[in-house]
């Protein structure tokens, strides 16, 4: 009869391979914390001290700054500003979505490029490429100057900058789920007498409305909190060029840190809005990908 021994070689790789396991456990948790004490620093901190210093004289002075004169004429402004460029880059990015996704042509990445143009080029430099177009010794300023029309330091030039920096986010929503989506349905309805523009409204639009929307907050979002370009373009003239983001830094450099962080707030707000509109749409949209 014989006896097994026990094999003192196998416990012993068990322990030797056990070790790196719980080494490796430890790895995820020191990457989220890094995560969350970058996030902190960066993010959670700034913008509770920004609630901090907007209410520390209580909710009294905090309202009262909200309907300070300059303060309602700057956001009345960035409204404007939305109010008016986000309908001409919803136009020009379904435009130009339904040429790049439908149509194959000679530079088609060119005109890709072009439309994240404003992605990659900082929006100061914007600002001065309107003001080397539009201002006094500009390109087109001697014409303007004759016909007194006055786009830098004024409200259209604000228009240009904010619709410049906010264009490419609904085309590059859309764009994607129109070439998901295919060509099959619309040529189903061509085939069946329907027009163009009969196509788009009943076919089209519904299967890129989760995009379209989806792009529309953030070209929303982007319009109201845009700083850089307007700053260059529009001169920072209180209660006449001044938008809310403008106003933030105005109020700050004058010493009037309540206002100026009331403000804050408000475009926090906004943020946080669009963060939880934003939200909403992805999971409609993951919703709809699983049925």
């Amino acid at each position: 009869m014989t006896v097994d021994k026990p094999s003192f070689h196998s416990s012993a790789s068990d322990t030797h391979t056990a070790k790196p396991k719980e080494q490796k456990s430890w790895v995820p948790i020191l990457l989220i914390s890094i995560a969350i004490a970058y996030l902190a620093l960066v993010q959670y901190i700034p913008a509770i001290n920004v609630f901090i210093q907007a209410f520390s004289k209580g909710v009294g002075p905090f309202l009262s700054n909200l309907t300070r004169p300059a303060f309602l004429h700057a956001a009345w402004l960035t409204l404007l500003l939305a109010v008016i460029s986000l309908p001409l880059n919803t136009v020009f990015g379904l435009c130009a979505a339904w040429a790049i996704a439908r149509h194959k042509f000679p530079g088609r990445a060119v005109v890709l490029s072009i439309i994240d143009l404003p992605f990659s080029i900082s929006p100061v430099v914007a600002g001065l490429m309107i003001v080397l177009l539009y201002g006094r010794n500009g390109w087109f300023g001697p014409w303007l100057q004759a016909h007194d029309i006055k786009i830098i330091f004024a409200f259209p030039g604000m228009v240009l900058a904010t619709a410049f920096v906010s264009m490419p986010f609904v085309a590059r929503e859309v764009i994607p789920v129109l070439e998901e989506f295919g060509k099959d349905q619309e040529e189903a309805a061509r085939t069946l007498g329907a027009k163009d523009w009969q196509i788009f409204w009943r076919v089209t639009l519904p299967s890129i409305r989760w995009g379209l929307l989806y792009g529309l907050i953030l070209t929303n979002a982007r319009a109201m909190g845009e700083f850089g370009a307007v700053s260059v373009v529009s001169g920072n003239i209180a209660d006449q060029t001044q938008s809310l983001p403008l106003f933030v830094e105005d109020a700050y450099k004058q010493y009037e840190t309540e206002a100026a962080f009331s403000a804050a707030v408000l475009l926090a707000l906004l943020a946080v809005v669009t963060l939880v509109l934003k939200e909403i749409l992805e999971r409609k949209t993951s919703i709809k990908d699983v049925e």
